[in-house]
């Protein structure tokens, strides 16, 4: 590595984000990337470790430890410290289709596992990548790539969301001829509406799609397979087809009261709110607004916070959050040992941002959702919980 001592003399940064409570007035990227400089110093915390276990791409325990597409991160932080931005770039789209994306969304499993976070905070992997493949496209780096030569064959792909999008660029590199359909209006699945606006700017989207269509991929939006285009009418026309249909089906609560006005899953809240933004800048009214309600988020992971920042940006007057797990420690535990991913405590995004309104953390834990109750129009009045506790 370019600084052998650069774990010992410089710090991780926090991220560069943008005032909790300011963010909440748009639907802007929350985050940004740190400056050359800053970049400079945390590439440079990235140790001559001997085995990388960043890139392990493991499982371990039922969790991934390290970089589950194996990505060449001590080279691209290496060439980062040097300020060898475009060699970087190669380093990084030799593993990764869509870096953009990843060093957005992504958990980081290759932080948890990073040599350096046995006993400080891990190098910044996810933001030095982001802002790689950012740098690539301001600087006119990324341009199309043209298969020189095609084999004749074409592959019909079902889904045009992470998965969909990474299969229609392998095999269009590979010189095939990839069409992608899309039953909704808009290319990206999950990308578009299932990640808000503030974590990943659908411009973001749209600029990688537009790319591939460059490179020779055809997509054919609003067309349902089963529907608009029978499975025979793509085996005729098709040499090969790919699934990429993703997850289609919620997991409800099917409790007591479950039909109650005023209960929506996650994903409609989330898909219509993003549509809406898009079409109309929310003009259409076409979503399901928390303005000036008490909000209350059953479940957690990232769809749970995504629902929260959600509901701050369009006003909510409060929001809670149950979750059915306890808190998580500080630090790890015996049973979670470094190079798992570390289960411990942490103020997301959107947590930081309903203290930042509210006063306090929205989360509350080993609650238990037993009944809802309605009133006599039938509109949600209250819940009926019970405090659990976990035992081994």
């Amino acid at each position: 590595m370019g600084k052998a001592t650069g774990f010992m003399d410089y710090k991780r940064e926090k991220l560069n984000e943008r005032d909790p409570l300011t963010r909440q007035n748009d639907w802007k990227e929350y985050s940004a990337p740190y400056t050359d400089d800053v970049l400079k110093k945390q590439g440079a915390r990235c140790m001559d470790c001997g085995t990388p276990f960043c890139q392990i791409g493991m499982e371990i325990k039922g969790g991934v430890s390290g970089c589950p597409i194996y990505n060449l991160i001590p080279e691209w932080n290496d060439l980062v410290y040097r300020g060898r931005w475009k060699e970087a770039l190669e380093r990084l789209q030799k593993t990764n289709n869509f870096p953009e994306f990843t060093g957005r969304v992504c958990p980081a499993p290759c932080e948890g596992s990073c040599t350096v976070a046995i006993n400080d905070p891990a190098v910044s992997i996810k933001n030095i990548e982001r802002t790689i493949i950012d740098k690539g496209f301001e600087n006119g780096w990324i341009t199309p790539r043209i298969p020189s030569s095609r084999t004749g064959k074409k592959i019909a792909i079902v889904g045009s969301g992470p998965a969909g999008l990474a299969s229609a660029d392998q095999l269009n590199q590979a010189g095939h001829a990839v069409t992608v359909f899309e039953r909704s209006d808009r290319l990206g699945g999950l990308l578009t509406y299932g990640i808000p606006n503030m974590k990943l700017d659908k411009e973001v989207v749209e600029r990688r799609v537009k790319l591939l269509r460059q490179e020779g991929i055809d997509f054919v939006t609003n067309t349902e397979i089963g529907v608009d285009v029978t499975a025979d009418e793509l085996k005729e026309q098709f040499d090969a087809v790919i699934l990429c249909t993703g997850a289609q089906k919620q997991r409800d609560l099917l409790i007591e009261g479950r039909e109650a006005k005023g209960i929506h899953l996650a994903m409609d809240y989330l898909t219509l709110a993003t549509k809406s933004m898009l079409d109309s800048g929310f003009k259409d009214k076409n979503f399901i607004d928390a303005k000036g309600k008490d909000v209350i988020v059953i479940g957690g992971g990232d769809t749970g916070a995504d629902c929260v920042a959600t509901a701050l940006r369009q006003k909510a007057k409060s929001v809670v959050q149950f979750g059915k797990h306890p808190k998580l420690p500080d630090t790890r535990v015996g049973d979670n040992m470094w190079p798992e991913q570390p289960y411990v405590f942490s103020l997301d995004y959107a947590y930081e941002e309903a203290q930042a309104k509210f006063g306090e953390d929205p989360r509350q834990y080993s609650i238990q959702t037993t009944k809802i109750v309605a009133d006599k129009n039938g509109k949600l009045k209250e819940l009926h919980t019970i405090q659990m506790e976990k035992v081994k």
